[in-house]
């Protein structure tokens, strides 16, 4: 008895030094253990899953997990300079710990007042903070900084769909100011592009007939839903409805001279059907749309039906008309109106305006 007593005291003494010398916590943990932090930019053939970081020592892979600490940069673009704690896999990979960013902080003012949003993909030019991003009215060029918001989306890789919400920066850059994971693009692109159509009566059902027509030029009283025209026989006032086709004038800046079709209402006021503008000759131009801008501004006096002169913080801008294919939130130009509008260059050396938006 004895002899059995003190073999289970040895049994019992190898057990507790064992539990002591490979603790479970201690098991668990290796799979996680950070072995090196390893710094360097990230390379294009990153994708979701693995991280291609180019060193001083050669390219790495990285694999990336759903347990990957990505709360201090979620950025993995092209170029972009980061620090990467890894630990090693049983799979032979090494594994992404935690990634923070080596980014410095920008300077730049971004003006928030006037944001817009847009949806597209990550093209593969982007490189460092300058995001080249693909929308359906254009490739835009969108600067990440550190305070951008990214807490709604995994990680920010190229070619994956994306909601950017942006506005002018001192510089003169659209800023990301926040950036959203989203669904394919294809069907919001769709939708998009069917609700941006240039200002047209919004059911022709309920589009009145016209009882009269007159020409005259435009007063300085003429707000968004009221037009003042100086005619032949004095100063006119029409309302401008939600049926209003404008398609043909939408430039209502004083002085301009504008042809109305109108009816009078129940309400004892006269109700424009259409405004049609005077405008020039058009002449067959190129518009490059693989670069445009977006400029924001307010509607310059000296604007016509051909020409809107939009002022911005950075100067008065000359912008044709004769490329807009989109128009949204409003439904005329009056003088101060503040737009956002996306232009590209043209080959007759203007810049041409391709989508506007009224903020």
């Amino acid at each position: 008895m004895k002899k059995y007593r003190i073999v289970k005291l040895c049994l019992l003494i190898g057990l507790i030094f064992g539990m002591f010398l490979f603790p479970t916590g201690r098991l668990k943990a290796q799979a996680a253990e950070v072995i090196a932090t390893v710094q360097g930019t990230v390379s294009s053939e990153t994708t979701s899953d693995l991280l291609y970081l180019t060193t001083n020592e050669g390219k790495m892979q990285i694999k990336l997990d759903s347990t990957t600490d990505t709360s201090a940069c979620k950025i993995l673009l092209p170029d972009t300079k980061i620090s990467v704690s890894v630990s090693s896999g049983t799979d032979g990979y090494l594994h992404a710990v935690k990634i923070t960013s080596n980014t410095q902080t920008s300077s730049v003012t971004v003006d928030t007042s006037a944001s817009a949003v847009v949806t597209g993909t990550i093209d593969k030019k982007t490189k460092g903070d300058i995001l080249y991003f693909k929308t359906p009215q254009g490739e835009m060029q969108i600067k990440l900084d550190t305070t951008t918001d990214v807490s709604g989306c995994s990680v920010l890789i190229v070619g994956k769909a994306y909601q950017i919400t942006c506005a002018r920066g001192s510089d003169a850059y659209m800023h990301a100011i926040r950036i959203s994971d989203t669904a394919d693009t294809s069907a919001s692109a769709a939708t998009s592009a069917a609700s941006a159509i240039t200002p047209a009566p919004a059911d022709p059902s309920n589009v009145q007939t016209a009882t009269g027509s007159v020409t005259g030029k435009v007063t300085k009283n003429t707000k968004e839903n009221l037009l003042c025209l100086s005619t032949s026989g004095g100063e006119m006032q029409f309302v401008i409805d939600n049926n209003t086709d404008t398609r043909q004038g939408m430039v209502l800046t004083s002085g301009n001279q504008l042809t109305v079709s109108y009816y009078r209402g129940s309400d004892a006021y006269l109700h424009a059907v259409s405004i049609t503008g005077v405008k020039g000759d058009s002449k067959t131009v190129t518009v490059d749309t693989s670069s445009p801008a977006t400029v924001t501004g307010t509607v310059g006096s000296k604007s016509t039906q051909d020409i809107l002169y939009l002022d911005t913080p950075q100067g008065m801008m000359e912008l044709k008309l004769d490329t807009v294919n989109s128009v949204t939130n409003c439904k005329v130009f009056v003088s101060g109106k503040k737009l956002t509008v996306i232009c590209a260059y043209g080959s007759d050396a203007y810049m041409h305006a391709i989508g506007i938006a009224g903020v």
